[in-house]
C-alpha cells in the first residue's frame, strides 16, 4: 500500500486513521438479521436488532455509524448515556435510542426533549423519569425500558422487587414500559462449572420474573436478552429482540473450549469494519545485539531493518502488544518490537523486500485480500475485542468508505 495516501481534505495530516468499512458494517447487519430469522421458523414478524453504538460505536464513530445501520434497516440502537443519544439524533438518527445506563438525576429532561429510552434500573428512578414526562406536557407518555438484574449484580432491580416496581409503575400516569431485558455474565462460558450454568440460571430467573409482571397486568412491551455472543453460541437463549452491535463478541478468561469459539464464528461470518492504519516514517538498520525502544526490552539477534510508524498507545496501539503482537504490512505480518510509545511503534521489516518510508501498516483490519481480525488481536494480548476498538482515540480520524 506504499504510495497510496488516504485523502482527508486538502490538509496534510499526521499518517495515522482509521478506515472505517461501511459497506462490510451493512453486510454484517444483514448477516445478522438473516441469522436470527432463520426462514424455517416461518414468524409472522421478525425478530428486531438492536444495534449498540455506545462508546463512540466502539471506536467506529457513534453517530456516523448508527446513521448507516438506520439506512440499512437496523430497528433500534443503543447507547450508554443521554449525551452519547443526543450525538446520535443530532446527526439526523430517528429510530428508538436505549439509554442503557440509564440517566442520573437532573438529565431526564434532557432525555425526554431528545426523545431518548431510558432504560430503569433502580425503581426510585421512575419518579424522576415521571415528573419530566409531566413537565413535558401532551397525551403522549414517557417510554422506558425495565432492566432486571438476574445474577451479574451490576444494574437492575432484583427479582423479588418486581411488585414494588408494579406499585411504583401504577403512580406514574406519564410513563409507559415498552420493554423488559437483562443481562447475561458469563454466555461465552461452555465449562461445566457454575461459571459455565450461569446462562441457564439467569435465564430462568428473567422468565419468572417476566411472568410475574404479566400476573400483576403489566404489559413488558419488547423482550430482549441476548446480545452478540449469546445469540451466535447459544441461540437457544434467543428472545424477542437480539443486540448484535457493531462486533461480534471478545474474550472471556473462561471461554474454553477454543474450537467452540471457532465453530461459533463460522456460522457467522462477518466482515472486519474498521482497519486502524498508520505510515512508516523512519527507517533504520539495526546491528546484532542493539536494543530497540525504551529499556531496551528488545534486543536484535540479527542485523534487522527497524520502521518507526507513526501511532501509538495515544492513537489505540493496545500498549501490550509490545514484543507480543504483529501488525500488516505489503501483505505480510511483521512483529511489533520495543516498548509502544505514546506516539509511535517500532516493527521489525527485516523479511519485508522493498519496505520503505511511507508504506502503510495496519494494526488490524484489511491489507488487499490479508486480513488480521482485531478479535485476533485482542485474543493475543487476552483482552476483549471492545477494549481494542474502543481504544481508538479522538485524534486519529475516522475515514468512511464503502
Amino acid at each position: 500500500m506504499a504510495g497510496t495516501q488516504k485523502s482527508f481534505g486538502k490538509e496534510v495530516r499526521r499518517p495515522v486513521w482509521a478506515e472505517v468499512s461501511l459497506g462490510a458494517l451493512t453486510h454484517n447487519l444483514e448477516a445478522i438479521r438473516r441469522y436470527v430469522n432463520p426462514p424455517q421458523e416461518k414468524r409472522k414478524s421478525p425478530r428486531k436488532i438492536l444495534s449498540i453504538v455506545k462508546g463512540n460505536g466502539y471506536g467506529h464513530g457513534g453517530p456516523e455509524v448508527a446513521k448507516a445501520l438506520e439506512k440499512a434497516g437496523s430497528d433500534w440502537f443503543g447507547v450508554t448515556c443521554t449525551d452519547e443519544g443526543i450525538a446520535v439524533r443530532r446527526n439526523g438518527v430517528r429510530k428508538p435510542i436505549l439509554v442503557l445506563t440509564s440517566f442520573v438525576p437532573g438529565e431526564e429532561s434532557r432525555l425526554v426533549e431528545h426523545d431518548l429510552t431510558a432504560v430503569i434500573h433502580r425503581c426510585e428512578q421512575l419518579e424522576f423519569l415521571n415528573r419530566a414526562g409531566g413537565r413535558r406536557g401532551g397525551k403522549k407518555r414517557v417510554p422506558f425500558h425495565l432492566k432486571i438484574d438476574t445474577g451479574m449484580n451490576r444494574l437492575g432491580i432484583a427479582s423479588s422487587d418486581v411488585e414494588c416496581f408494579a406499585r411504583q409503575l401504577g403512580k406514574c400516569k406519564h410513563l409507559q414500559l415498552t420493554g423488559i431485558f437483562s443481562h447475561f455474565a458469563s454466555s461465552e462460558v461452555f465449562t461445566d462449572t457454575a461459571v459455565g450454568q450461569q446462562t441457564r440460571e439467569q435465564e430462568q430467573r428473567f422468565y419468572t420474573a417476566l411472568e410475574h409482571l404479566r400476573a400483576l397486568g403489566i404489559d413488558p412491551g419488547v423482550v430482549h436478552l441476548a446480545n452478540s455472543a449469546a445469540i451466535v453460541t447459544r441461540p437457544e437463549t434467543w428472545a424477542d429482540m437480539v443486540r448484535p452491535g457493531v462486533i461480534l463478541y471478545g474474550y472471556h478468561p473462561g471461554y474454553d473450549p477454543a474450537e467452540k469459539r471457532e465453530e461459533a464464528e463460522k456460522r457467522l461470518p462477518l466482515k472486519p469494519v474498521m482497519s486502524l492504519r498508520s505510515r512508516i516514517i523512519s527507517l533504520r538498520s539495526v546491528p546484532a545485539g542493539a536494543g530497540v525502544g525504551y529499556n531496551a526490552t528488545f534486543v536484535a539477534k540479527r542485523p534487522s531493518r527497524i520502521a518507526v510508524l507513526a501511532a501509538g498507545y495515544g492513537d489505540g496501539i493496545h500498549r501490550s502488544l509490545g514484543n507480543r503482537g504483529s501488525m500488516l504490512l505489503r501483505g505480510k505480518l511483521v512483529p511489533i518490537v520495543g516498548i509502544i510509545s505514546m506516539d509511535v511503534t517500532m516493527i521489525d521489516v527485516t523479511d519485508v523486500e522493498r519496505a520503505e518510508i511511507g508504506d502503510v501498516a495496519t494494526v488490524y483490519g484489511t491489507d488487499g485480500t490479508e486480513i488480521l481480525p482485531a478479535n485476533r488481536v485482542a485474543r493475543g494480548v487476552g483482552t476483549v475485542t471492545s477494549d481494542l476498538l474502543c481504544a481508538v482515540s479522538q485524534r486519529v480520524p475516522r475515514l468512511y468508505v464503502r
